[in-house]
């Protein structure tokens, strides 16, 4: 069940927020300290933050900049400053989406569950890692480059993907084969040469040149 955590000074709205989005089977609670935000999220640890702007002792923020340094948690700004300045500033303080008060219940449900979704449901499934230009997907195992999707098998795309995420470390063959495998049983080094070659090949061929480096006795990196 995901948890929703309401930062909204007018007790009469949140209280209203949190009655119609526990009808939805929200878990949801509310901020009472409005000088520890920060300290009530931690304990809440919420799946998304509803937060106005106009806040006691610091506005949203300031808390939404303080919430990003320790959490990505959808945060969804309610305000009745609905102004293009304001908009903009919530987005680029960490915000996700911006609702002007007054705001229809059934369109803030939306944008909620759209949130949550995105956050959550997907979460797990995709992500990119970049080097010189080249997205890797984790989602679909392809590499984008310039444009063009490039096909990896599953050994070439085990291998750059740990060679990415220790980017400007040398990654040992014996890393790599465990990668490939999961185990140090049944592994050929011939076999990840070959898997190498082959992958440093293709690269080159979409313009990718050197884009692998050897590390004579140690083993591989990208940098």
């Amino acid at each position: 069940m995901h948890r929703i955590f309401i930062v909204e000074d007018d007790q009469r709205i949140a209280d209203s927020l949190a009655r119609q989005l526990g009808n939805w089977g929200y878990e949801v609670t509310c901020a009472e300290n409005f000088q520890n935000i920060l300290e009530e999220f931690a304990a809440w640890n919420p799946s998304l933050v509803l937060l106005d702007i106009t806040l006691p002792f610091y506005n949203g923020y300031y808390w939404c900049t303080k919430i990003r340094e320790i959490s990505k948690a959808p945060i969804l700004f309610l305000s009745s400053a609905s102004d293009n300045l304001n908009i903009v500033m919530a987005m680029n303080m960490g915000g996700d989406d911006f609702i002007a008060k007054p705001f229809d219940m059934q369109v803030l449900t939306a944008k909620i569950q759209a949130l949550l979704r995105r956050a959550y449901d997907f979460g797990g499934q995709t992500g990119f890692l970049e080097h010189r230009g080249a997205i890797l997907n984790t989602g679909d195992a392809t590499l984008l480059w310039q444009g063009k999707r490039i096909e990896l098998t599953k050994n070439e795309y085990k291998i750059l993907q740990m060679l990415l995420e220790n980017k400007g470390k040398t990654v040992s063959r014996d890393a790599l084969m465990t990668r490939l495998w999961e185990t140090d049983s049944y592994v050929d080094e011939n076999t990840l040469t070959v898997n190498i070659t082959r992958l440093r090949k293709k690269l080159e061929q979409e313009g990718l040149s050197d884009f692998i480096t050897t590390k004579k006795g140690m083993g591989y990196l990208v940098e």
